[in-house]
């Protein structure tokens, strides 16, 4: 009885092997991918390096069969003919493109497939359809590239002449060129000089607000001051630095600039000034920011340095105080020289600051004292009307020396009254 039942156990155990082998053959052909297939040919017009047998088949990136065979073409030599097997579905029409691409660096290549518009299927007369690839597919970038290098060789020799006497042209260029190099540089700083190039690497300076100001305010006055942009001559109105070698010649340093132009530069150290000495609420360059307030105009007549002799810089400046109708109350022509320590641009610069500094500094305590003695509106009109001349500054309060001099307005008229 036992030696009965061990045969059944292998029985059993050789038809459950059986039975699994089955099924994976049916897993296989349904599941696994061997199902149902279609046998395609492909027409290679060259040489095809690295295709082989079991070579990958994807249609537009995705993997639908296999490479089953290659070979020659008997009747064309040049031509490699190979056979896929792809799945049923696989929508291979009479548009689709046919390519190769390398798997790696090192690896072989896949057949690709690209789908078109097409909606017939591919037909053949011969039992086996036939998709017939681009005449440069299959060569490789090594190939590419020695065609190309074979085309740049042939029109280097098809021009071999010209090239010649061109590379002989070139060498007579470059001995005349070195024959007169310094001519050529000479030609090119003149170029650079008329069209104001090398400002990148010129050094700029900036003017300097006065110093040794008079004590700030106690409290803020009641006026308020706009400096508008001066205005000059257009020698002036550069961010050229000038020089006078004589009295009608002007000329600029070759060099150093200012950093920015003139009439802007001396506007915004005329408004530092008046901030630093305690107006900081009470000026401003924009008319914006105070609507009826003074204004203090500003005319550069002279911003340059002398260096005829020993070198001396030389500012004039013409100032003129208005009310917010716009009627002058004071005006008065600012000067200031400044002896230049050496004949250095830095010490022409040095000068020009100096004598910048002397009148603003001026031109701070003028305007300061015109605009307080000045009364106020409120004042102005609670007293009586004055004479025409009675109610004006005088135009320069250095005229204030005697009092007693001064014109006494007139009596009114009794029969006004």
């Amino acid at each position: 009885m036992e030696t009965r039942a061990r045969y059944a156990l292998i029985g059993l155990f050789i038809l459950a092997v059986a039975g699994a082998g089955f099924g994976f053959v049916y897993w296989l052909e349904n599941k696994g991918g061997f199902g149902e297939r279609e046998t395609y040919r492909i027409q290679f017009q060259s040489a095809v390096p690295g295709l082989y047998v079991g070579s990958a088949v994807l249609f537009n990136g995705i993997r639908v069969g296999d490479v089953t065979s290659v070979g020659l073409n008997p009747a064309e030599p040049q031509q490699v003919l190979a056979t896929i097997s792809v799945m049923k579905d696989t929508p291979i029409r009479d548009d689709t493109v046919v390519n190769v691409e390398q798997q790696g660096l090192t690896g072989g290549v896949a057949v690709t497939l690209t789908g078109g518009t097409s909606k017939e299927p591919l037909t053949t007369d011969t039992g086996i359809a036939t998709l017939v690839a681009p005449p440069s597919v299959g060569r490789d970038w090594t190939q590419s590239a020695r065609d190309a290098f074979q085309q740049v060789e042939d029109i280097l020799n098809q021009n071999a002449v010209p090239l010649n006497e061109a590379i002989e042209n070139i060498e007579v260029f470059t001995d005349a060129l070195a024959r007169n190099a310094d001519k050529v540089d000479g030609i090119l700083a003149g170029i650079q000089r008329m069209t104001g190039g090398g400002k990148e690497s010129a050094i700029l300076y900036s003017l300097k607000p006065a110093g040794d100001l008079p004590p700030a305010p106690e409290t803020q006055p009641g006026w308020k001051l706009i400096i508008p942009e001066p205005s000059t001559l257009l020698a002036f109105n550069t961010d050229k630095i000038m020089t006078r070698p004589a009295p009608d010649e002007s000329l600029p340093l070759d060099g150093p600039r200012w950093s920015d132009s003139l009439p802007i530069l001396v506007q915004a150290k005329l408004v530092e000034t008046f901030e630093n000495a305690g107006y900081a609420n009470s000026v401003s360059r924009t008319i914006g920011d105070f609507p009826n307030a003074d204004t203090l105009s500003i005319d550069i007549r002279r911003f340059d340095v002398v260096t005829e002799g020993d070198p001396v810089a030389k500012i004039v400046i013409l100032a003129k105080l208005q009310g917010p109708d716009g009627s002058i109350v004071a005006s008065k022509k600012f000067e200031a020289d400044a002896p230049a320590k050496g004949k250095e641009p830095r010490d022409y610069i040095a000068a020009l600051m100096d004598a910048f500094a002397a009148v603003s500094r001026n031109i701070l305590e003028w305007t300061t004292q015109t605009l307080a003695a000045v009364p106020a509106p409120d004042e102005a009109a609670g007293a009586e009307a004055p004479g025409p001349d009675a109610g004006a500054p005088p135009a320069d309060l250095d005229e204030l020396d005697n009092l007693d001099d001064l014109p006494m307005p007139p009596e009114p008229d009794q029969g006004t009254q």
